[in-house]
Parts: structure tokens; C-alpha cells; sequence
């Protein structure tokens, strides 16, 4: 489902961030990116549907193709079609309704009738346990909500890949179960390939069938939950572990 080969990312020029990336994920896999904070984690994220414009490689997700040195736009547009993105901070349109929200995709960039729009904006509002909130704007739904909301959103596009940035990393402690609750069941279901990035070790070891640990901007281990979290063998892995605590 996703391929990535020879991936780096440089910024100003001269501070690089992702080092040779190569990563295959194959369709249904539920991957967890860990690692410290700045170690290309999101960027890597963003770079598979170009929110960033990686420096070089090629970038497969489904079954389009962009080269980053050799694109059109229309490949690009194509490629952020595959996937959807679940952002830390929600990003919903504030002057409209959660229902209005998730179908706001549909319309624009779908085409979709309002009629089919809001039949499927309702299907994933109440996937996602927020069908009662559907009338209410952001300001009026805490955190959680508002999340749940995006994750609708995403869902609603029917995207081959879903992709968590960090979604509960804005949240307070007493809201991130629900958020991470919804991202688990959509796991179980196994209907979406889903690459999450996240600093939630436990959650990680019980949603994911294979974990990354990222280190200054390389891939430093690739496994198993049990390989990685049980059974670490990179030693910085091992600290990483012990720092943040598994």
C-alpha cells in the first residue's frame, strides 16, 4: 500500500531532517512511528502526502507514484488523494458543524451531491460516537470531540491510507482514552492501512502489528511490538524505552 525509497528531507538547505528513508507498508497494516521529539517523525508523515515536499526519493501510496525530483502537480493532487490526515491540533473549520465539517471533503474535492455528502458524513459521525454532536460547532465540543470529529473527516474520504499525527498529543490526560479508543477500534476492524505517529507506548504495543523507533532522522528499528517494546535489542531504543517508560 505505501512504498517509500531513498526518502530525505532537507529544510533552509541545510539542516536535514529525514536520511535515506526507505519503508514499505503493506495494505491493512496498522504501523506506530515512535521516537524522541525531532527525529523526523512527523515529517515523514506529512512527506507521504506532500504537506512537505521531500528533498529526494519516490513516494508510492495505492497506486500513484511521485518522484521527488522529477513531478507533475496533477501527480501530487493524485497522491493526497490515497491518504488522510488526522492532525494534533484538529485543524476543523471553525464557523462550521461537525456534520458540515465532514462533509466538507466530500463536496469540494469529491464532487459529491449534498444528499450523498451528508449521508455519509452521518454514517462516520456516528462510526466515530459523535452523531449527537453533528449540530454543534467546535467551540462547543471539548478536545476529544473535536478530534473524533477529524477522524470522521478522514474516514469520510475513504482514503486507501489514514495517517495520525500524533493525534492526542494536544489533548488533557482525561480526554485522550476516548480519542484512543476510537483509533483502536478502527485497528480492529482492519478496513484502512493506518501509519500513526505517537508517543503512547502501551497504546502502540496493543493497536499496532509493527512499530518503527526513529533516531535523527533515520529508521533505527523495524519489528513486531514484541521485538521493539518487549524485546528491544537497539540500545537506544532501550533508553528511549526507559525514559519514556513502556
Amino acid at each position: 500500500m505505501v512504498d517509500v525509497k531513498n526518502l530525505s528531507k532537507t529544510f533552509d538547505g541545510t539542516t536535514e531532517v529525514l536520511k535515506e528513508i526507505n519503508l514499505h507498508v503493506d495494505k491493512h497494516d496498522v504501523v506506530a512511528i515512535l521516537g524522541p521529539s525531532g527525529t523526523g517523525k512527523s515529517t515523514l508523515l506529512r512527506c507521504l502526502n506532500y504537506l512537505c515536499e521531500p528533498t529526494t526519493g519516490v513516494i508510492r501510496v495505492g497506486d500513484v507514484t511521485v518522484d521527488a525530483q522529477n513531478h507533475t502537480k496533477q501527480q501530487v493532487r493524485d497522491l493526497r488523494k490515497q491518504s488522510a490526515m488526522v492532525f494534533q491540533g484538529y485543524n476543523l473549520f471553525k464557523n462550521k458543524t461537525a456534520l458540515g465539517n465532514v462533509m466538507e471533503a466530500l463536496i469540494t474535492v469529491q464532487g459529491k451531491g449534498r444528499e450523498e455528502a451528508e449521508d455519509i458524513a452521518i454514517a462516520q459521525l456516528k462510526k466515530v460516537g459523535m452523531l449527537d454532536r453533528k449540530d454543534f460547532y467546535p467551540a462547543k465540543m471539548s478536545g476529544g470531540q473535536q478530534q473524533r470529529v477529524a477522524i470522521a473527516r478522514a474516514l469520510a474520504v475513504n482514503p486507501n491510507v489514514l495517517l495520525f499525527d500524533e493525534p492526542t498529543s494536544a489533548l488533557d490526560p482525561e480526554l485522550v482514552g476516548e480519542v484512543l479508543n476510537t483509533i483502536r477500534q478502527l485497528a480492529e476492524e482492519q478496513t484502512s492501512t493506518m501509519i500513526l505517529v505517537t508517543h503512547e507506548i502501551h497504546f502502540a504495543r496493543n493497536v499496532a502489528n509493527r512499530i518503527i523507533f526513529m533516531e535523527g532522522g533515520y529508521i533505527a528499528a523495524d519489528g513486531t511490538p514484541q521485538e521493539i517494546i518487549d524485546d528491544p535489542e537497539n540500545p537506544r531504543l532501550r533508553q528511549f524505552l526507559n525514559l519514556v517508560g513502556k
